[in-house]
């Protein structure tokens, strides 16, 4: 968000400097600009205030609304293990483990700094909601598990991939995932997908999913979910987000 402000602030002064060579209107071209810059700050500072304000837990709640796309769209029965990669501070780890009692879940902390921070959090947020007795978090790289082949029942990353800055290409950590998945197992990530620069052409990686000896895998594009409101739908905001689903 700062390199968009910064970007556009370079630009407006870029163009007053421009006009100013152009026609000597020192005074009247000082005062359109400050004006300019002014109202462009103000509904630039307006429009970061209310995607705080959706994002935060209580304004919008944007971030549950979003975790829901992805469990709204999972076909899984409840039964056996769950592996959440990225957990954060557990919040989607915690909702599988309340949506399916029978169910034993594993949140994946990504950071490689402040696991000693992190942990008492996950761990103080389970205990809240009453479903610790069934979660393990523990720290590790998703680019490799520390798990066996075939270990899990169920696997899902919510907008996590795309932070995980020690792979160039994001799909192979698609392919670690569904190295844990057992076959059978279902599996749902969402994440930037629609952004070519971290994931390339869409198409493509699906269909090397597909290669990866999966039985089913379905693209949904949760960026045009009503629940997302349409300010949000930017680019660098959760425009480019979707979702990978399907059975191993």
């Amino acid at each position: 968000m700062n390199i968009i402000i910064f970007s556009i602030v370079f630009c407006e002064i870029f163009v007053f400097l421009l006009l100013l060579s152009i026609t000597g209107e020192w005074h009247v071209l000082l005062k359109v600009m400050f004006w300019f810059l002014t109202i462009a700050s103000l509904l630039i500072s307006a429009y970061f205030i209310y995607a705080r304000y959706q994002f935060a837990d209580r304004g919008g709640g944007m971030q549950e609304k979003i975790r829901g796309l992805l469990v709204g769209e999972m076909d899984w029965d409840g039964q056996g293990t769950a592996l959440d990669i990225g957990c954060g501070n557990g919040p989607l780890t915690i909702r599988l483990a309340q949506q399916y009692p029978e169910a034993r879940l594993t949140g994946i902390y990504l950071r490689e700094g402040g696991w000693e921070y992190a942990r008492p959090i996950c761990e103080k947020n389970a205990e809240a909601e009453g479903v610790m007795g069934r979660i393990e978090f523990v720290q590790a790289s998703a680019t490799a598990l520390p798990f066996e082949d075939e270990s899990f029942d169920l696997v899902v990353s919510n907008l996590a991939f795309h932070k995980v800055k020690d792979v160039q290409a994001k799909k192979d950590l698609i392919k670690e995932a569904l190295r844990v998945l057992k076959k059978g197992g279902v599996f749902a990530f969402q994440d930037l997908f629609w952004n070519e620069k971290l994931y390339g052409d869409l198409r493509d990686m699906v269909k090397d999913i597909k290669k990866w000896g999966v039985q089913e895998v379905v693209f949904v594009d949760t960026s045009k979910s009503e629940l997302i409101p349409r300010a949000l739908k930017l680019p660098f905001m959760v425009g480019p987000i979707g979702m990978i689903r399907g059975v191993k």
